[in-house]
């Protein structure tokens, strides 16, 4: 759908917070935008827990949290889980994860650096961005990654989805700092998309470019303190967005509860969009209309009788090869799903598993799933790897 026409559609009520705090809902209209969000900010501690567990079931982990630690031999890691012969054409029989570094806090949104040559991803509640390498293992890329203030303390404040443009410059989505930017280098970034409508955006988290340069983006709240009930958040929905090369920002969809991962198929005619919500946990797919946006969506895949078997995470991050297979994690691990939708196999990680992305020569997939970084050759390669 495109934008949406009236600021009554996209704001929070801010009587709501005044409730809380004994401020007249008049005199919340008067205050200023900064101080309103000061308000809101300070309402967190009074209203909302500590902690709080997220529609894919993880709780927020204590900060503080010890440095993680490469894994010097590569262990091997998991399994791969056949179910269609279909899959020893995407991986070779006898492939084993390797496990790379672990002892993160969350690990998530890897991307590959054609330039550097290694992998970089989030460790979302440390505000981290670390990189690894075969030649020079694990470092810390940059920090603060997503949260660039010293005020307020978010939920997962770090940076979660990463990419990179057609210029090969790094891409970040920014919980903390609630916007994407690029990041250009020292410690600096240069914004992309910051609002819809006047509103702030509640926590972008993955992203992904068209041969274009257009940017399609997921919005979705797990930044805030509270989720969808944070007194931070500004939008009244958790949407699907196109950020056109131009600057402008377009709605595409607020119909998602939890959109996610984000993925184009190699003919990007079609959306992919993962939805991790515990009461419909599925893959969405939407018709992509020349103008770049969307037409109705339809249920993909659906992950519930996954779930319903107790193996952990949701939908979460997403990925497609150059055979238009979804490389989609979900309940079990990395979901390897084919262009009709059926389940072709399972890298079994063990764990809630957030994103994954390609590599090296574009046929390496590298996982980040909890606190572990692993990785798997395959006999496929990433979609757009070389762009």
């Amino acid at each position: 759908m495109g934008q949406l026409d009236s600021g009554a559609d996209i704001g929070i009520g801010f009587a709501e917070i005044s409730r809380i705090h004994l401020i007249s809902a008049d005199t919340m209209k008067c205050l200023s935008t900064s101080i309103r969000a000061a308000v809101a900010a300070a309402s967190i501690a009074c209203v909302l827990p500590a902690t709080a567990a997220d529609s894919l079931g993880r709780e927020f982990k204590p900060t503080k949290w010890p440095a993680p630690e490469v894994t010097r031999s590569h262990q091997v890691h998991g399994f791969v889980e056949r179910h269609d012969g279909a899959m020893d054409t995407l991986i070779a029989p006898g492939t084993e994860m390797e496990k790379l570094a672990e002892g993160f806090n969350w690990s998530e949104g890897p991307t590959w650096l054609h330039r550097e040559k290694k992998v970089v991803f989030s460790d979302v509640p440390e505000n981290i961005i670390y990189e690894w390498s075969e030649k020079d293992g694990l470092k810390t890329f940059l920090k603060p990654s997503g949260y660039t203030g010293t005020s307020l303390n978010f939920r997962e404040q770090g940076s979660n989805g990463l990419t990179t443009d057609r210029g090969g410059n790094l891409v970040v989505c920014q919980h903390g700092d609630r916007r994407i930017s690029r990041y250009d280098g020292n410690g600096r970034f240069t914004p992309l998309a910051t609002t819809f409508g006047l509103r702030k955006f509640n926590s972008p988290n993955d992203l992904v470019f068209d041969r274009r340069g257009n940017l399609y983006f997921t919005d979705p709240p797990y930044g805030l303190h509270g989720l969808n009930e944070s007194p931070l958040k500004e939008l009244l929905f958790n949407g699907v967005y196109l950020r056109r090369t131009s600057g402008e920002v377009v709605l595409l969809t607020r119909e998602m509860t939890f959109p996610n991962g984000i993925a184009l198929s190699p003919d990007e005619k079609t959306l992919y969009v993962n939805q991790s919500d515990g009461a419909k946990p599925v893959v969405m797919a939407f018709p992509v209309k020349p103008d770049g946006t969307v037409g109705e969506g339809k249920v993909f895949f659906d992950a519930a009788p996954l779930a319903a078997k107790g193996l952990k995470g949701m939908p979460d991050g997403l990925k497609v090869d150059v055979r238009g297979n979804l490389w989609a994690t979900g309940p079990g691990g990395v979901l390897v799903i084919a262009p009709d939708g059926h389940l072709m196999g399972i890298l079994k990680t063990g764990e809630a598993t957030g994103n994954c992305c390609w590599g090296d020569d574009g046929s390496t997939l590298y996982i980040t799933a909890d606190m572990y970084l692993l990785r798997i050759r395959t006999l496929t390669k990433g979609h757009g790897f070389a762009r």
